[in-house]
């Protein structure tokens, strides 16, 4: 109990002068004093409208909250652009009557990551998830809203994953 005492002590000590311990549950270590997202076109087969903006608001949201970076319009010292590559319906597993008993939507986006500060951080690389749902169910209310919430969780994840964290 003793050892907890001088721990506690510590970590209050520590708060109260204010240091800085960039530490989180998603590795990110090192992040950029400013950020910029650049709008993600969608050039897939298939448009679904409005998910350009929710993407890219989506990826906005998601760095806001895990990093102490400020998003900025221009100049940013890490940047994000891209574009949304894939919209994509297929039927996944079959029934015994060769009918489909599940739907697979997968999103994919191809994602530009630029770090002004280190060149060697930067990436070209394509990221993408899916959700699947039952074949008699229709892709729109509520199962459409959880898997656009499920997809985009995922992807932005992985992007930021990519770009920030030091795994």
């Amino acid at each position: 109990m003793s050892n907890f005492k001088h721990i506690l002590v510590l970590v209050i000590c520590l708060a109260s002068f204010g240091c800085k311990v960039n530490y989180s549950f998603t590795g990110i270590t090192d992040t950029p004093e400013t950020f910029q997202v650049n709008f993600f076109r969608n050039t897939a087969d298939i448009v679904e409208p409005g998910l350009d903006q929710l993407f890219t608001i989506t990826l906005q949201d998601v760095i806001t909250n895990q990093t102490s970076s400020n998003l900025v319009n221009s100049g940013g010292e890490v940047i994000y652009e891209g574009e949304i590559t894939e919209y994509r319906i297929a039927p996944m597993t079959a029934t015994s009557e060769n009918t489909a008993a599940q739907n697979r939507l997968t999103i994919s986006v191809q994602v530009r990551y630029i770090n002004t500060k280190d060149e060697e951080k930067d990436f070209d690389k394509r990221f993408s998830f899916y959700y699947d749902y039952g074949a008699s169910e229709q892709l729109t209310g509520t199962i459409k809203d959880t898997a656009f919430d499920e997809i985009l969780e995922r992807l932005t994840q992985d992007i930021v994953n990519a770009s920030l964290a030091d795994w």
